[in-house]
């Protein structure tokens, strides 16, 4: 299976932290970055200028919690591609995958994994799981968590994540940029 994550606009800090650990999780070989041309993503997988609409890739699915139907491993199957838009998150959700994405290619099939929003390395890890044919209800979440910045100060993160050994998957690098950013 390839992930493609679909770039729209800069790719801020956020973003690469979320990009690194997505090519750990699929590996640099099964990543691609399209509607991009960010030098910075080079070590994490292929990049592509061209959006995936552009591209002309057949057996293609797109990822977005707008899809009446949920990934299954049956769907892996039949495709050699998952979509995902390197959208930001915005709280609540505005179908913004729908807007950007899913819009632009209507003869790709797409599929949702759930309705609550995720951040991309989580919904790339989701995904992941049920290309290897854990199927979604067997999935584990936690939602809206907080991660502690300093005594007295914390950040609400108003997201899905899947529960990994008891505990939500959060790259040590986020938490590293939370508390940085919030502590200046």
């Amino acid at each position: 299976m390839k992930y493609i994550i679909e770039q729209f606009g800069k790719v801020y800090k956020w973003h690469l932290i979320e990009y690194v650990h997505i090519s750990k999780i699929v590996g640099k070989g099964n990543l691609i970055f399209t509607n991009t041309s960010s030098r910075q993503l080079e070590p994490l997988g292929k990049i592509d200028k061209k959006s995936i609409a552009q591209l002309g890739f057949s057996d293609v699915c797109i990822l977005d919690p707008a899809s009446n139907k949920t990934l299954s491993p049956e769907d892996c199957k039949r495709f050699k591609y998952l979509v995902f838009g390197g959208i930001l998150g915005d709280y609540p959700p505005r179908e913004r995958t729908k807007e950007l994405l899913t819009g632009k290619m209507p003869e790709a099939e797409t599929r949702n994994l759930g309705k609550e929003q995720m951040p991309t390395d989580n919904a790339v890890y989701a995904a992941k799981l049920i290309a290897e044919g854990k199927p979604f209800e067997e999935i584990e979440f936690i939602d809206n968590i907080e991660i502690n910045i300093q005594k007295g100060l914390s950040v609400q993160l108003p997201f899905r994540y899947v529960k990994v050994n008891g505990k939500p998957l959060v790259s040590e690098k986020l938490v590293e940029f939370l508390k940085k950013r919030r502590t200046i």
